[in-house]
């Protein structure tokens, strides 16, 4: 009857999480669907910008008395907020592709744009045109329909992990951001902010416990070792930091001084921790598994099990990290293709931008590599010898 009445209550339980779940979609499309007017108008009132304001396309029409390769539209917009606010102006709205594959790129009735004002004297009345589209009620419906699914799925864990990625965006933006602007070494920040996240992130996603110890161990051991191969491969390649128009900006704006190879070097660094937690907790639960499935392997036996565990890890991570730079630097290796035709496969490779890549992929691989060894012989050690003594202590001292 107990085990009866606990399947019950565990049935009830996961009934209510989805329940839940349902409900704060259900809430959430409410807002987006009905209000969205009411939150983004309080956006550009309650924090206005001085360059931009917000407005609404009333109607779109093509402007077919000026000759040009790419359309152009007069869009009439009603401005919701600002000192010109409730009136209707009309601004030309010119495509950045003549593409009709890109039809997305044109303005519907509806739609909420972000208008700059013109301000120059020569320019009689100050007219607006159209800076960007407004995202913010897309971005925070998808972001609360992920914490929803987190929540629903992954129970009091998810929500831990949640907590953790909060810490790790607050890590991010408080302490690596500001530091690195006030001048601060861009690789020591960021090893000092990668070791706070991982463990912030591994004790609530996984608990406080002695796999997750070992799993944090295993992490900040592969930081170091990852942070000491970036530094040699990085100079060794004469990488600057210099692939991207952002690191450009930086180098040139508001006259900060900055690192750009420490930047990069950082970057290496962050951009391979999130893998990293995930192979070093994967491991250290792998081998404690082993050694609680068989009380009697040693620590020899363990790490060997442990690592046949690991290389299925390695082989199916070996291309995760190249992946995952590729994605994010495809316009510029499609631009570098495109435009560079004419200039032979090995100068494009020896360039910076796709150089930077290698090296940050290789660099990251090698450290989630050597994080299943160093992780295996960690939780070897620790199960077989450490908490074999104790248990084998605990059993004399009852005799």
């Amino acid at each position: 009857m107990k085990r009866i009445a606990h399947h019950i209550k565990n049935r009830k339980r996961i009934y209510i999480e989805i329940l839940i779940a349902i409900v704060i979609v259900a809430a959430i499309s409410i807002v987006y669907l009905y209000q969205e007017n009411n939150i983004e108008i309080y956006l550009a009132e309650k924090y206005p910008s001085q360059a931009l304001t917000l407005g609404q396309v009333v109607s779109t029409e093509q402007n077919n008395d000026i000759q040009s390769d790419r359309p152009i539209y007069n869009v009439s917009v009603l401005l919701l907020a600002g000192s010109d606010k409730g009136q209707t102006i009309t601004v030309s709205d010119r495509l950045v592709s003549s593409s009709t594959t890109n039809s997305y790129l044109k303005l519907v009735p509806g739609e909420k744009v972000l208008l700059g004002k013109d301000t120059l004297e020569s320019f009689p009345g100050a007219p607006y045109y159209i800076t960007d589209r407004f995202r913010l009620p897309m971005l925070l419906f998808v972001i609360l329909v992920f914490v929803a699914v987190a929540v629903l799925f992954g129970r009091i864990r998810g929500l831990t992990s949640i907590l953790g990625l909060g810490i790790s965006i607050g890590v991010l933006g408080w302490y690596v951001i500001p530091q690195i602007l006030a001048g601060a070494d861009p690789l020591t920040t960021c090893v000092i902010g990668a070791a706070v996240i991982a463990v912030a992130s591994l004790y609530l996603a996984h608990g406080f416990n002695k796999r997750t110890t070992i799993a944090v161990c295993g992490t900040m051991i592969t930081l170091v070792i990852s942070s000491l191969l970036a530094i040699f491969f990085v100079s060794g390649a004469r990488l600057i930091g210099l692939a991207t128009d952002e690191s450009f900006y930086l180098e040139v704006g508001k006259n900060i001084a900055l690192n750009l190879r420490g930047i990069l070097l950082g970057g290496i660094i962050i951009g391979a921790l999130g893998v990293l937690d995930d192979v070093t907790i994967g491991q250290s639960a792998a081998v404690h598994e082993l050694k609680e499935a068989n009380q009697s392997l040693d620590v020899k036996e363990l790490y060997r099990r442990g690592m046949s565990i690991g290389r299925e890890h390695i082989a199916s991570l070996i291309n995760t990290l190249f992946l995952a730079y590729a994605g994010v630097a495809l316009p510029v290796i499609l631009y570098l293709v495109a435009f560079q035709s004419q200039v032979p496969l090995w100068l494009t490779i020896n360039g910076e931008p796709i150089a930077e890549e290698i090296v940050r992929t290789a660099v990251g691989s090698i450290g989630i590599i050597l994080a299943v060894p160093i992780t295996t012989l960690l939780a070897a050690y620790y199960y077989g010898k450490v908490q074999h003594g104790r248990a084998t202590e605990e059993r004399d001292e009852i005799i």
